[in-house]
């Protein structure tokens, strides 16, 4: 059956698509029905990632939301990524007649405000292996896609390392040993399952990190 909502705003777009830039004025907002884009911002003379979005999620909304420049930069890495294309007036048009859209937008804003918040909390947590934990635990919560065998995290090693500030070699070891456990299971190259999430929060909560995680639990 043809998608009536992707025959009159949908468009597909291939891998390294740039949807938009950092500073650059935002017209529009897209909502994603599959595939995946890399949220990026750069931070001094680096380029680091924020979030990899997929499925069901909205990316640029704020700039039509705020009428202000675009705040980080959005490219395609999994595709064709087919979505929704939405400008300002076509939004509020379809905030105003659905309730379900109005509640879906404010609670993902809401999700990406509490997400915001853990990050600030993250990076006061003194010891890096921590902070990588308790990123991979925000990237599921906040941006993961649920499937029926539990949480696609799209995010590499380095990735992690660099949202929380630790080097890469940390989060590797620190996923390595979360592989070992089964707590996340790899599935593509820069993609990582989370089975059962409460698992995953569990084991941070009982991890009494600066020892038992060096004595190689």
């Amino acid at each position: 059956m043809t998608d009536p909502l992707f025959a009159r705003y949908g468009k597909e777009f291939n891998v390294d698509h740039v949807l938009f830039r950092e500073g650059e004025p935002g017209a529009v907002m897209y909502i994603i029905q599959t595939g995946a884009v890399r949220i990026s911002k750069r931070v001094g003379a680096e380029e680091k990632t924020l979030a990899t979005l997929g499925s069901g999620e909205f990316v640029g909304e704020m700039a039509i939301l705020n009428n202000k420049p675009r705040t980080a930069t959005a490219v395609v890495v999994e595709g064709p990524m087919r979505c929704l294309v939405i400008d300002a007036a076509t939004l509020e048009t379809m905030v105003t007649k659905s309730a379900e859209i109005a509640v879906r937008l404010i609670k993902k804003l809401a999700k990406r405000l509490d997400s915001a918040d853990a990050l600030v909390e993250i990076l006061m947590h003194r010891d890096p292996k921590a902070r990588v934990l308790l990123a991979l635990s925000r990237n599921a919560e906040a941006f993961g896609e649920h499937r029926d065998d539990g949480i696609l995290v799209r995010a590499e090693a380095s990735e992690l390392a660099a949202q929380v500030g630790v080097p890469d070699e940390i989060a590797e070891d620190v996923l390595s040993r979360l592989r070992r456990l089964r707590i996340i299971l790899p599935v593509t190259a820069g993609s990582m399952l989370v089975p059962d999430l409460s698992r995953l929060e569990d084991f941070i909560d009982f991890l009494d990190v600066p020892t038992r995680f060096n004595a190689g639990v």
